[in-house]
């Protein structure tokens, strides 16, 4: 019998036949594409890994020239694959030939199970006796991959219909609002607009929490704060917290300044026990990992890589409940092999493990955990980063919880309430393992009474203003899409990523571009319902009843169609309004700096990025050809304006900003001295140490 294996990724194909061969497998290529040969048992295996998806949803040649068909047309116009890996899909079409039996070995998901059925369907082509089987694992350890080969299943095609639902779904919504939104503006070409059914919600999501925060005004307030001289001494503020009306604070502190000594009242001692984390699911741990300046695209990158490599479990679930099958004991045995076999050894000698639990329970994949050892001076700096936080949160989850003594009071100054709270971990428990938190300890007396008189040492009446609201972080972003239902654990980090290739979005803390805000500023405008989640929830919604077998797929890619329909229906009026406030908003944003030309002149004019017929990038003004100064532009990067002009020739500076890269300041003017100077620099710094 000759068996193909099909996994998503080489480097899954190069684990998944190295622990079936016991590492005798032979690599060979066909069509340029490694694949990996071995027997056992008296069958003949071969493992090709595929590259994701190697077909892609597309509508026919002559629908895509954007002029030649209104945007809403698409909405009825039905797409077909086509492949998009034709080394890929030339190789399996080759092997197919001869093959009885093809396992499906893709990750064990929506989009996994889709990858493996688009590969089934380029076998079938060429071979339509073949059997099928699925193998299901959640970690790449040979134990597991041994036992999910050992106990094939079939494939979920409900499960791959509701991924393929996604893309029917988000193709059609992208390219017609796409291209409506980037005709009517006129920004087309390498410059379009994008537009998502996912993509756009979420953008909205960010550009009104910085109209929020542009709209904040800072409001003075003030707070009474009673120094208490006990051993040790602690604070104790004004009931009240915080006072806006300066009258009223004074005569607060005018009433009780002097006052030497006050009275405990109220006084309520309480150990309490805090409990350890829940085990990591995808959302939870983006919102971990991204707290390290690790962007959530990457992060999940490392992830991934990682659990190919066998270090950690699937990292794409919803699960936080370890299930019963998984062995806490033999997960911990391996981790004596790395740097935390202290702490491993110090939690198994504190008695049976009682795992902690989540509120979401699921039966495709267990939360993440580290599924062996990893050597630290084999991984690089931010997988290393990564592996560790996997690492120290399951160790957090099977440690006791900590024990804290809350102490909360009343300190009564002349008939006035001041109140005080303490707290003090009596055992760090958990937290000792999962050091990601500050112990926040706050100190009092621990031999306070109730009535009794304590010194007071000074009463203070301290001036604040409040504070605008926080931007959102990647992983708090997460999780707000999470909870409106806007995509899903798999593509969640990758729509964040796609609004900052897009150019929305720009900085660590999200935080929206001028085109950005212009696009959400026209659809909240116009089209308001392409802004908010709930359409985009209640199809997520459906997508997940296609994947329970409750619900088919083409009566929820028509429930789309109808909802884009009356979508158009408010667009195509408003196409006018909407493209003169796109124009004008990025005019705007592409302004350099005035055009100092035409200033001395006496007209007004502004620098501004424009493109050549070639597509080229460069700066020129907008009276040309009255007025024809211009400078190029690096074609990579995103371009920022800058306030400040070059110290050196007074012309425009702007900021590049590349993908892994440090941003950089640069002036514009080819002729600056200054830039002059630098090139010469690092000639002569090359030529020097070429020379040595």
């Amino acid at each position: 019998m000759h068996i193909l294996v099909i996994t998503e990724k080489n480097n899954t194909a190069i684990r998944i036949a190295t622990i079936l061969s016991d590492n005798k497998m032979r690599k060979s290529f066909s069509n340029r594409v490694p694949i990996f040969n071995f027997e056992t048992d008296g069958k003949k295996y071969t493992v090709i890994g595929l590259r994701g998806h190697i077909l892609t949803l597309d509508y026919p040649q002559e629908y895509n020239i954007w002029n030649k068909i209104a945007p809403e047309d698409l909405i009825d116009i039905t797409p077909y694959k086509r492949h998009d890996a034709h080394f890929i899909v030339r190789a399996l079409q080759q092997v197919a030939k001869d093959i009885n039996l093809v396992i499906i070995a893709t990750d064990y998901d929506r989009e996994g199970e889709l990858i493996g059925t688009e590969a089934l369907d380029v076998i079938t082509d060429k071979n339509l006796n073949v059997d099928v089987k699925r193998a299901r694992f959640s970690t790449m350890t040979k134990v597991e991959v041994d036992d999910a080969f050992s106990n094939l299943t079939e494939i979920d095609y409900n499960l791959s219909k509701s991924a393929e639902t996604r893309q029917l779904i988000d193709l059609v919504w992208g390219a017609t609002l796409t291209r409506f939104i980037s005709l009517a503006s006129g920004q087309t070409g390498r410059d379009f607009l994008s537009v998502g059914r996912v993509q756009s919600p979420t953008l909205a999501l960010i550009v009104d929490k910085e109209i929020e925060i542009q709209k904040f005004k800072p409001e003075p307030y003030w707070k009474l704060e009673a120094k208490v001289a006990t051993d040790p001494p602690f604070t104790a503020v004004h009931v009240t917290g915080r006072f806006f009306d300066q009258k009223e604070v004074d005569a607060l502190l005018k009433k009780v300044t002097g006052s030497k000594v006050g009275k405990v009242q109220n006084l309520k001692v309480e150990v309490k026990r805090d409990l350890p984390p829940s085990p990591f699911n995808t959302t939870s741990f983006l919102a971990a990992v991204t707290s390290f300046g690790i962007s959530a695209a990457k992060a999940m990158s490392i992830a991934e890589d990682l659990y190919s490599r066998g270090y950690i479990s699937y990292p794409r679930t919803d699960n936080t409940v370890y299930p019963q099958s998984l062995n806490l004991y033999t997960v911990l045995a391996r981790l004596k092999e790395t740097e935390f076999k202290p702490m491993v050894e110090e939690i198994l000698s504190q008695g049976k493990l009682r795992p902690s639990r989540g509120k979401s329970e699921t039966t495709d994949h267990p939360p993440i955990y580290p599924t062996d050892a990893a050597p630290k001076g084999k991984l690089r700096r931010e997988e290393w980063q990564v592996y560790e936080l996997v690492v120290r949160r399951f160790l957090a989850t099977v440690s006791p919880a900590a024990q804290v003594r809350m102490t909360d009071l009343d300190v009564l100054i002349k008939d006035e309430i001041f109140k005080a709270e303490g707290k003090k971990f009596l055992d760090i428990g958990w937290r000792k393992y999962y050091s990601y938190f500050k112990l926040d300890e706050k100190t009092v007396p621990e031999d306070l009474k109730e009535g009794q008189t304590v010194p007071i040492d000074a009463i203070t009446k301290l001036e604040k203003t409040t504070k605008p609201p926080k931007r959102f972080s990647q992983g708090s972003l997460i999780q707000k899409m999470e909870e409106l239902g806007l995509g899903t654990k798999s593509t969640r980090h990758e729509i964040i990523q796609k609004l900052y290739s897009r150019g929305y979005l720009e900085g660590g803390s999200p935080s929206p571009t001028g085109s950005g805000f212009a696009v959400i500023k026209a659809l909240e405008d116009y089209a308001e319902t392409i802004t908010k989640p709930n359409m985009t929830a209640l199809l997520e919604e459906d997508m997940t009843r296609i994947a329970d077998g409750k619900k088919q797929q083409a009566e929820v890619v028509e429930e789309s169609k109808d909802m884009l329909h009356e979508v158009f229906k408010i667009l195509v009026p408003n196409r006018e309004k909407i493209g003169d406030e796109l124009r004008k908003a990025l005019q705007a944003q592409n302004i350099i700096a005035e055009c100092k030309g035409c200033t001395k002149a006496g007209r007004k004019g502004n620098l501004v990025i424009k493109r050549s017929r070639r597509g080229k990038r460069f700066v020129g003004c907008v009276n040309y050809p009255t007025c024809m100064i211009s400078y190029p532009l690096p074609q990579k990067g995103k371009v920022v304006t800058v306030v400040d002009s070059c110290p050196e020739c007074d012309a425009p500076q702007v900021k590049i900003i590349v993908a892994r890269r440090r941003p950089w300041l640069t002036c514009i003017n080819m002729e600056c001295a200054l830039k002059k100077d630098k090139k010469m620099a690092k000639v002569t710094a090359k030529g020097t140490s070429e020379e040595e």
